[in-house]
């Protein structure tokens, strides 16, 4: 470029000059000093580097940027600034959280939410959670680290938030009662979900395509897989399994946890209720009350106050009995790998071809729904997301008395069919998973993990 006939004037402003090499290096230097003072500094970065209200990090370039906290200087106040609010689950009547419904809502706006936008009523929150102790049986451990990653996987491909909880956060509820805390606790913080999800940790995702049918539920607050015969008529508390539930995000839910809190062992009336469920129930031969007979006899007997908010059903496998359904799987996979090899043998044009097609993980949903199309359309039997009845992957398998984490299984399972139906279902998943990847396992019960050819599965490789 060639220099301006005005700088060589006497009088005229000398050009712009870059600072000297040095110079840059100091700035250079400061702006890294910056940085990790603000990695030192952490959480107290803000209070010290910038004023109240505002955060202080490093942009993109290394430069610092402050930018306002989301808080009460900013918004109205919500509950969270009343000092009065409590996550316990166990405690007296002024513990517990009321009017939450307008809190709930009064959050949501200040965050610029809409309550009724399609964008919040299907947000959820899955909660799942083990013991903080290590495993006392062997090998527990890797199973229970197994079966989290397959609700990491489930959750990733379908956009659901995953709170996994280790601790107790009521020491006097354990073991099952300790659901109720957990699921209460994400509730509070998490106001922006509609939905908390409570799923066991021995449970498996089996069809990592099914989703949710969350507008089915939209005049119900609580779902659970069960007969209603079996829990209304009948009051059996196997007529439904407390393992894996959906509940809504609402006061009418923090009522019935409420409720649902009182019958166990944190409070001084649970031998009573034991003896109490045990005479209403017809098949509970125990006089101590566990998560799932307190409720079922809620349901059953307070039926006006809680069960029409509550949808009991089994039109599909929202958590499935694991020993009709390992011995299947076998056979549902080979089904699958069919419908998708007779779905695209008309060569590129083929109708299935997009099924097969290699494509990124965030696209899974759009093929879960092209895949779901096909096996329909290919008369394989049953609902989406598997049943009693039919060929399909049932969505939820649920290993309830095999105890992988405690070692103590329940006497009518044998071995094979706890641990060996565990190894195969969690391969069934896993290898949906892989399959994105570019790879599957060797055999249903093999750990060593193979590359998928271009076309699988119509060429190559063995069925899924």
């Amino acid at each position: 470029m060639a220099a301006s006939p005005e700088a060589g004037k006497k009088g005229a402003a000398a050009p712009l000059r870059p600072p000297p090499r040095c110079a840059r290096d100091a700035l250079v230097f400061a702006a890294g000093v910056a940085a990790a003072v603000l990695a030192l500094l952490g959480p107290y970065s803000s209070s010290v580097l910038a004023p109240a209200g505002w955060r202080v990090g490093v942009g993109f370039g290394g430069g610092l940027v402050a930018s306002p906290v989301p808080g009460p200087s900013d918004g109205p106040p919500t509950f969270y600034d009343d000092a009065s609010l409590s996550y316990a689950a166990v405690g007296d009547s002024s513990a517990r959280m009321t009017d939450w419904d307008a809190k709930r809502q009064t959050w949501l706006h200040s965050r610029g939410l809409d309550p009724s936008s399609p964008s919040v009523l299907h947000r959820v929150v899955m909660v799942s959670g083990s013991q903080p102790e290590p495993c006392r049986a062997a090998g527990g451990d890797h199973l229970l680290l197994r079966f989290l990653k397959n609700k990491v996987d489930y959750c990733r491909l379908h956009g659901i938030k995953l709170l996994y909880n280790d601790a107790l956060l009521e020491p006097s509820m354990p073991a099952y009662w300790a659901k109720i805390p957990s699921v209460r606790s994400a509730m509070l913080a998490h106001p922006d979900a509609e939905w908390a999800w409570w799923v066991d940790a021995d449970a498996v995702f089996t069809d990592m395509d099914f989703s949710l049918p969350l507008d089915k539920y939209a005049a119900h607050n609580l779902v659970l897989y069960g007969w209603p015969k079996e829990v209304y008529e009948n009051r059996r508390w196997l007529g439904l399994n407390a393992g894996v539930f959906l509940i809504r995000n609402c006061q009418w839910s923090l009522d019935f946890l409420d409720a649902w809190a009182r019958m166990g062992p944190a409070y001084p009336e649970h031998a009573a209720w034991g003896r109490k469920v045990k005479a209403a129930l017809t098949d509970r031969d125990s006089d101590v009350a566990c998560d799932q007979s307190a409720l079922a006899y809620m349901l059953a007997t307070g039926r006006e106050k809680w069960g029409e908010k509550t949808h009991l059903a089994a039109d599909f496998y929202f958590q499935g009995y694991f020993a009709e359904i390992v011995r299947k799987l076998p056979g549902v996979a080979a089904r699958y790998a069919a419908v998708e090899r007779r779905a695209g043998a008309g060569g590129a044009a083929g109708k299935g071809k997009g099924i097969r097609r290699r494509h990124a993980e965030r696209e899974h949903l759009r093929y879960a729904a092209a895949r779901n199309a096909a096996v329909r359309e290919a008369g394989v039997p049953g609902p989406d997301g598997g049943g009693q009845a039919g060929w399909r992957r049932p969505f939820v398998t649920h290993f309830t008395g095999c105890n992988p984490c405690g070692g103590r299984r329940n006497p009518m399972y044998s071995r094979e069919i706890c641990e060996g139906g565990m190894r195969r279902a969690l391969a069934f998943a896993d290898d949906q998973v892989l399959r994105a990847y570019g790879f599957r396992h060797a055999g249903p019960r093999n750990e060593s993990i193979v590359p998928l050819p271009f076309d699988y599965p119509r060429r190559g490789g063995t069925d899924e």
